[in-house]
């Protein structure tokens, strides 16, 4: 089925973000550390609401561990991560997670689970004793598998499926969780470029659609610059520049975060800035890169 399904409502390109209405999410002084090595240091930042942040950066710079935080998967060494000003770690788990939903980098499913359970497992949080499965888990469940093309795998074990359908059937589940705020860390891995982008117009929809707060970890410079209203470029643990793309996006920014150097120029579809980097055998010297 095609991510295109006329029954679920898609805003038409370009639509109006709908006024924030959830929660804030901020950081306050944070301090990460892995068996006593910091990663994460004195890091302040407040997740636009209503809005989708990308996080980037090279390799080892803290981004993963940065979103961990944000989802209270990893215990802060000092500061605080806050929900509405109150202290993540102080929150009942069933509480956070109907507020908060994490797809991690690597998730791994149960043995024979198929794709409709795992989904169906995104609606955990808000049952109870006295509320069990309803019509509307149901229907969050059809809509979220429809929205990322799996209807037709519900039965299938996920640990059958390709690589870029399982990761697929876990955006899924996090959807159907239907979350306010939805953190993703790389959730173009395993696809090819036509799914990279229907994810990533998945997310968008969910954002203007239904106002979700957003924050992505993306590898893809170019993509981030596209799909994110917010940026947040960190280096060596740090947050290095924050803002508009346009304003973070910038040759000297690229150079300082990833040793790259680049070009920066409008994006012909979007407007938004296109990264073209140079190296030793395009544009280094005397090409028509560094022309002028």
């Amino acid at each position: 089925m095609s991510t295109t399904d006329s029954r679920v409502p898609r805003p038409a390109a370009g639509a109006p973000h709908k006024p924030p209405t959830g929660p804030r999410l901020e950081a306050r002084g944070l301090q990460l550390a892995y068996d006593g090595r910091t990663v994460v240091a004195d890091l302040d930042l407040a997740v636009p609401t209503g809005r989708i942040t990308a996080v980037v950066g090279a390799n080892a710079c803290g981004k993963s561990t940065l979103l961990r935080a944000l989802a209270r998967l990893l215990a802060p060494r000092g500061g605080a991560v806050e929900l509405d000003g109150a202290a993540l770690r102080s929150l009942p788990t069933r509480e956070l997670a109907r507020k908060l939903g994490i797809l991690p980098q690597t998730p791994v499913a149960p043995e024979g689970l198929t794709v409709g359970d795992l989904v169906g497992r995104g609606r955990a949080p808000h049952q109870t004793w006295w509320r069990q499965w309803s019509a509307a888990d149901e229907e969050a469940v059809r809509a979220a598998l429809a929205a990322t093309s799996m209807t037709e795998l519900v039965d299938r074990p996920v640990d059958e499926l390709s690589g870029g359908q399982r990761q697929r059937a876990w955006i899924a589940m996090a959807v159907a969780q239907g979350t306010p705020v939805l953190l993703l860390d790389e959730p173009t891995t395993y696809l090819d470029l036509a799914h990279q982008i229907d994810v990533l117009d998945l997310i968008t929809d969910l954002n203007r659609r239904e106002g979700r707060t957003v924050v992505m970890v993306l590898h893809d410079l170019n993509q981030a610059c596209r799909y994110a209203d917010h940026v947040v470029a960190m280096k060596a643990g740090r947050i290095v520049a924050e803002g508009p793309p346009a304003e973070v996006v910038t040759e000297a920014t690229v150079e300082d975060v990833f040793g790259l150097r680049c070009r920066v120029v409008p994006d012909p579809v979007s407007g938004t800035p296109l990264v073209i980097p140079l190296g030793r055998h395009h544009g280094d010297t005397g090409g028509p890169a560094d022309a002028g």
